[in-house]
């Protein structure tokens, strides 16, 4: 296999950068078919420091001449578990004396996982190759492929490769060019045993006591990489004493080693063989009447068996059952397979992508759904169908066609009607249409039951202008036909004494909020808060959730948030979770907590992207760049607005837009750029076609205004000002009222501005969060300074530093520094710290935590996924990191870390 894709040649870059610095050892693996032998070719011809040589098993003995080399080397062995045992001593001990030495030489090998490491390089430090991402495959695929390849069929053979790419190539070789261009029907399957026999070559041993195909079987149940091992011994009758080196029995699982072979372990088998193996399995459970044994037996069937299939369903669609939610999707498509009846089927096709959503696979529900939307279904179906694909867009697609799917699913009876209708509104948000999001909570529709989904979670609004509605966009009241009377736009206040509906009430309280109509929104949105506190499911706590942020009550989001995510987690909802930790890191970014923020948002970012949820994964982005804005991580910020933007460009995304350009912006900010941030800004905030979502851009008023203010523009901020009154008013943001009091003193004069900043600050004492104070203390001791008012001005600028420096504000705490020696004062002395954290300590918070990942031996592409951020972003830190402490390698990192630990200083 030739060519490599982006991902692989940043990984191989990563690994000789790490060659470089401190010479040693790396072991690559990985599955057969991931393309080691291309990698360790690849890395050989970029490594320009010196020789390469390859060395075989038969010249194992040159090792010891080659380390004779002056200058740097780097020796390749391909294929190192095939060597004899002999030859293996010899390379761990050539291994050793690299790791031991300080030459400046590299021994690099490759060895297969899908059996035992050798005994003799089990303790060598492991590069394990990955699947290939979609986005790394696609590229292959048009390599490769002779003419154009039509998107579907593109996404259809990522899919079915599993990131393997021998597997993806062997596919592409199987079709022919009017298949690749999708006019012509592909085969099924796609992936068959003739293509996976030919992957995996002379790999597959022997299975007499059908041991392999049975825990084969047992794992393509469930859907999960491992099997429950005493129900596989129970089903082949053994003891299973001597496992094929092929499996791996670990903590009462059984795992094969390769995910390829053990898909062609069971595809390879005849056909009575697989159906012997689950019904082996189904009779050895110990529950025969629950849901995986039914679905082996259902596999052990040949025929179309409508009771059968019957059973299958109503297990599957069990609300009392604890299957999740990739089990309850295997089941219903088997359901389908065994429906003779179009209708039934139909339906067994809508449930399992029902199911398929819920457990984040987001290609495998579309197709599905395309199964159910068929000219034979029922109308019920079809709009189901599209209240699922709705429901797909809005997560990873354009809005706009999100809500188109909605409006179509709109007819469907109750609940079903319901959910459409609430799901339009939710399109419409994450597009900025305030119009349509108010349309769709017309009091004529029937009630939501589906959760407010991810836009209402955002933040609340109401802004000012002339008028709340105008400012916000939304037609004043008489110019428009559907909302031209007051009583058609207000939810009925004698709702308030009727019986609590959590559906009724949230969409009544969204709908005032949208009218700027707090006094009528609050009380049922506070019942939604109530309700679904009480709830153990994820749906009930993500609408707590939402309301809860509608209200402006952070601790009740917070708390809602996180049961949500436990339950999610409980429930193998993996659609569901991202959404979770979106709620979590908004309800931390509003009280001020943005390195709680950070957290959830870099858990929320790698979640959203393995469930397939561009759109999610934007608003991840987003908030990772604004609490990087505070942190001063200029690159950071530049990274993730941008992969926001990009996203939310393609999919009509205002609001994610939004708090990027925010984000942007308050990091000009930050850096002492007022003018370049109020530039950023002044469209967003100001009235015009081009200010930001509705819902987002009073929270960027603050920043305008001290942009414009420092840059000398007062003028241009007043009317900001009094438009971010009415938002402080409502209630519902707990920093406003104390960000109102702090943008009237930047903008009053000399008489009034002391009085307001001192209001401002007894104000942040009722919220929490370090940064938004010390953002006033900063402006004030700048204010007191120019009035030569030094003793104040030095006091003032000091709890602004040392704010900044709790929160991780560097470059602001940079700001508060600076105008502390413009004032004739030198910062205070930070506090005396142990031999080596003094180094630590001038790192930045995100140096700190790539300095603490390396030293505990992660890679540069394990640092970068466990941070959401790039391999090139975690190479530009670490490099960093090196030219600040004057370090040389990893080793000296590893020390200073260690160093740091033993003398208890902080890291």
């Amino acid at each position: 296999m030739t060519g490599h894709t982006t991902a692989r040649q940043r990984l191989t870059a990563e690994l000789l950068d790490a060659l470089r610095t401190d010479g040693g050892v790396r072991v690559v693996t990985g599955e057969p078919g991931c393309g080691r032998t291309t990698f360790l070719d690849h890395a050989a011809r970029l490594f320009r420091e010196g020789p390469v040589r390859y060395v075989h098993a038969d010249g194992a003995d040159d090792l010891e001449e080659a380390l004779r080399t002056a200058g740097p080397l780097l020796l390749c062995v391909d294929d190192a578990d095939l060597w004899d045992s002999p030859s293996r001593a010899v390379l761990a001990r050539t291994a050793a004396r690299i790791r031991a030495s300080t030459v400046r030489t590299a021994l690099l090998m490759t060895v297969a996982n899908h059996r035992p490491p050798p005994p003799e390089l089990a303790d060598l430090p492991l590069l394990r190759l990955g699947p290939l991402t979609p986005g790394d495959a696609a590229p292959l695929i048009r390599e490769r492929a002779e003419g154009a390849v039509a998107p579907a069929v593109r996404e259809e053979l990522i899919t079915a490769a599993e990131g393997n790419p021998a597997l993806l190539l062997a596919l592409v070789r199987r079709l022919s060019p009017v298949q690749l261009s999708g006019r012509r029907a592909l085969p099924r399957p796609l992936v068959d045993a003739e293509v996976l026999a030919d992957v995996a070559g002379d790999r597959l041993p022997d299975d007499p006591g059908g041991l392999l195909l049975t825990a084969a079987a047992a794992a393509r149940a469930t859907g999960e990489e491992d099997a429950d091992a005493a129900l596989v011994l129970r089903a082949c009758r053994t003891t299973g004493k001597d496992l094929p080196d092929l499996l791996a029995h670990t903590e009462g699982r059984l795992r094969f080693r390769s995910t390829l072979l053990a898909r062609a372990v069971y595809v390879t088998a005849p056909a009575e063989h697989r159906r012997a193996a689950h019904l082996a399995l189904a009779e050895a459970a110990t529950d025969p009447d629950a849901l995986l044994p039914l679905l082996h037996r259902a596999w052990a069937v040949t025929a179309p068996a409508p009771s059968t299939a019957a059973s299958l369903s109503s297990a599957a669609t069990d609300p009392t059952s604890t299957a999740p939610p990739t089990l309850r999707r295997r089941a219903l498509a088997r359901a389908a397979d065994l429906t003779p009846d179009e209708a039934e089927r139909a339906c067994h096709h809508l449930a399992a992508a029902e199911q398929a959503l819920l457990a984040g696979q987001t290609s495998d529900a579309l197709r599905l759904l395309d199964r159910a939307r068929g000219r034979t279904a029922p109308a019920s179906v079809r709009g189901g169908a599209e209240l699922l694909r709705g429901a797909v867009l809005l997560a990873d697609g354009p809005v706009e066609d999100a809500r188109e799917s909605f409006l179509l699913a709109d007819l469907l009876p109750p609940p079903a009607a319901a959910r459409a209708t609430l799901g339009a509104a939710d399109a419409a948000w994450s597009a900025g249409d305030p119009t349509a999001c108010l349309s769709a909570l017309a009091p004529t529709h029937t009630p939501p039951t589906l959760p407010l989904a991810e836009a209402c979670v955002r933040v609340p609004q109401e802004s000012g202008g002339q008028s709340p509605r105008r400012a916000m966009g939304v037609p004043p009241l008489g110019r428009s036909r559907e909302w031209g009377r007051a009583g058609a736009t207000a939810p009925r206040t004698e709702r308030a004494a009727a019986v609590a509906d959590p559906h009724r009430d949230h969409q009544d309280g969204m709908r005032a909020v949208l009218l700027a109509r707090f006094d009528l929104a609050a009380a049922p949105l506070r019942r939604v808060v109530e309700t679904g506190l009480q709830g153990t499911t994820p749906d009930p706590l993500l609408r707590a959730a939402a309301a809860a942020l509608l209200l402006g009550d952070i601790p009740s989001a917070r708390r809602a948030g996180a049961r949500a995510l436990a339950a999610a987690r409980t429930s193998g909802s993996a659609a569901l979770e991202p959404r979770a930790l979106e709620y979590l890191a908004y309800a931390e970014l509003r009280a001020g907590r943005h390195q709680l923020a950070r957290t959830h948002a870099e858990e929320g970012l790698r979640t959203a992207e393995r469930a397939g949820q561009r759109n999610t994964a934007a608003h991840h982005h987003a908030v990772l760049a604004l609490a990087a804005s505070i942190e001063g991580e200029a690159d950071l910020v530049a990274e993730h607005a941008e992969a926001a933007l990009s996203i939310a460009r393609r999919h009509g995304l205002a609001q994610a837009a939004t708090l990027a350009h925010w984000a942007a912006a308050r990091a000009d900010l930050g850096a002492g750029r007022p003018a370049e941030a109020a530039q950023r800004l002044g469209p967003l905030v100001r009235p015009g076609a081009r200010r930001g979502h509705f819902a987002v851009w009073m929270l960027a008023a603050p920043c305008f205004v001290e942009a414009a203010a420092s840059a000398g523009r007062p003028q241009y901020a007043a009317g900001v000002v009094e438009d971010f009154a009415l938002w402080a008013a409502c209630g519902a943001d707990p920093q406003a009222p104390s960000q109102l009091l702090r943008c009237r003193a930047l903008l009053a004069g000399p008489d009034t501005a002391d009085e307001l900043y001192l209001r401002a600050l007894d104000r942040h004492d009722d919220t929490a969060g370090d940064f938004e104070r010390a953002r006033t203390e900063l402006l004030y001791g700048k204010w007191l300074r120019r009035r030569r008012r030094l003793r104040e001005a030095r006091t003032r600028l000091e709890e602004a530093r040392l704010g900044f420096e709790r929160c991780g504000a560097r470059l602001w705490a940079q700001q508060a520094a600076a105008e502390l020696r413009a004032g004739g004062a030198a910062p205070s002395a930070a506090p005396a710290t142990a031999s080596g954290a003094g180094d630590l300590a001038r790192l930045t918070p995100q140096q700190l935590r790539i300095a603490r990942y390396v030293a505990a031996g992660a890679t540069n592409r394990e640092v970068a996924l466990s941070l959401s951020v790039s391999t090139r972003t975690v190479d530009y830190h670490l490099r960093n990191v090196f030219a600040t402490l004057g370090l040389r390698s990893r080793v000296e990192l590893v020390r200073l870390v260690e160093q740091e630990e033993k003398t208890g200083a902080r890291l």
